[in-house]
């Protein structure tokens, strides 16, 4: 081969190559990353379809529902947004196994909206090592957004549980003088932020925690736990269980005949059916009047009834998931992180690669999610990882929730 024959067929290669960067340039597909199209987004996620939390997947349900909505209006850049989401009954083991597989299989673009504190813990390490993204997990574990420096690609969506239990402290704090608080508490991540959050909030004042019982989410039932509390003396009573436990840490509580107040997660609000269980067709007394804290459009509170957001829900609940119970408010909190993603899709431009979806989830500054709460923001930045970081509290009353006051913002000091 002569020098001139060889400096041609260079100069034609680096033509094509420059000539098939702009032609990927222009369809905005990324050279690298799996996933993604010229045409459609591939995401992946886990959720408890099956199990003890199932009630918690309609976040996943609600999410994809959202999200085909947006794709029937054109999608993102003319993506159409595709979401897989598998079955890991809320154990970490599976959630292992079936992340590997929409990673390594499916080729997913990125892990969204994964359900549950110790499930996306368990797969945040190796996400983060390989950069894949790890976005909106469904839990309000501190970690978090603490250790955002540390794992980049992961960040939550819903308030800290340590900002959430530091509400109930500081509401305790200015309504309760001298009141006496005793804790059911789920023995993880989620119990344990959310009592150091009370604990927080209580500071400098009157109201104690003067006792406080773990139970494993593994444990048939937590009737022992409540007897014991119950025996403190306590007039306040904190339950930051989930699942099955909420409904039986009430009625144990009305068999031993203790009145005292109740607080109770805003998981535990969410679910469509506890609060409805909880009173034992009305008999038990000790669910009227409960507090729980709220960052979200509840479907079934009065105030949102003619609320253009809640229209929109169930337009959209009607469309593509007839068969859902419109009371669920698990439904709206899908439809918000999926509302979420979409603006950060948007930020993150028409050539789409996973760190540039990891910029603009570190940059939001969204203000007019249709389905949050108005005066709660979503807000980033690098080193910020709490998205939502305000409540409004809400009271239950004959049948429903019914928000009182006005937004609560965290404050760490």
């Amino acid at each position: 081969m002569t020098r001139k024959v060889a400096l041609a067929l260079a100069a034609t290669a680096a033509a094509l190559a420059l000539g098939a960067t702009a032609a990927l340039a222009a369809t905005g597909r990324s050279n690298d990353d799996p996933g993604v199209t010229p045409t459609s987004i591939l995401l992946g996620g886990t959720t408890p379809l099956t199990g003890p939390y199932s009630a918690i997947s309609s976040v996943t349900i609600g999410a994809n529902a959202y999200l085909r909505y947006v794709n029937g209006k054109g999608g993102v850049y003319g993506r159409q947004i595709s979401f897989k989401y598998l079955d890991d009954a809320y154990n970490p083991a599976q959630t292992v196994v079936l992340t590997r597989q929409l990673v390594d299989q499916d080729k997913v673009f990125a892990i969204f909206d994964p359900v549950g504190t110790e499930p996306v813990l368990a797969v945040r390490d190796e996400l983060n090592a390989r950069k894949v993204p790890q976005v909106f997990a469904a839990s309000g574990s501190t970690v978090l957004g603490a250790e955002g420096g540390r794992y980049p690609y992961t960040i939550g969506f819903q308030p800290s549980y340590l900002a959430e239990g530091w509400v109930y402290g500081k509401y305790l704090a200015r309504t309760q003088a001298g009141a006496r608080v005793a804790v059911l508490y789920q023995n993880d991540d989620y119990g344990k932020d959310l009592l150091n959050g009370l604990r927080k909030g209580l500071l400098r004042s009157k109201v104690k925690v003067v006792a406080a019982e773990p139970y494993e989410a593994t444990a048939p039932d937590v009737q022992s736990q409540v007897a014991k509390l119950k025996t403190s003396g306590a007039n306040v009573f904190a339950v930051f269980a989930a699942g099955k436990f909420p409904v039986q840490a009430y009625s144990v509580a009305n068999k031993l005949g203790w009145k005292p107040k109740l607080v109770v997660t805003n998981i535990v609000a969410s679910a469509s059916n506890v609060m409805t269980l909880a009173s034992e067709n009305g008999t038990n007394k000790l669910v009227d009047s409960t507090i729980s804290g709220v960052f979200l459009k509840d479907p079934n509170d009065t105030r949102w009834a003619k609320d253009s957001g809640i229209a929109l829900y169930r337009q959209i609940l009607k469309r593509y998931v007839p068969g859902a119970n419109p009371k669920d408010a698990y439904l709206v909190y899908g439809m918000a992180v999926a509302y979420t993603l979409v603006e950060a899709l948007k930020k993150a431009g028409k050539s789409l690669t996973r760190d540039g979806l990891v910029k603009a989830v570190q940059s939001l500054n969204v203000t007019n999610n249709p389905f949050v709460i108005p005066g709660i923001s979503v807000k980033t930045g690098p080193t910020d990882h709490f998205p939502i970081e305000q409540m409004l509290l809400q009271r239950w009353h004959k049948g429903a929730w019914h928000g009182f006051g006005g937004v609560w913002g965290y404050r760490s000091g």
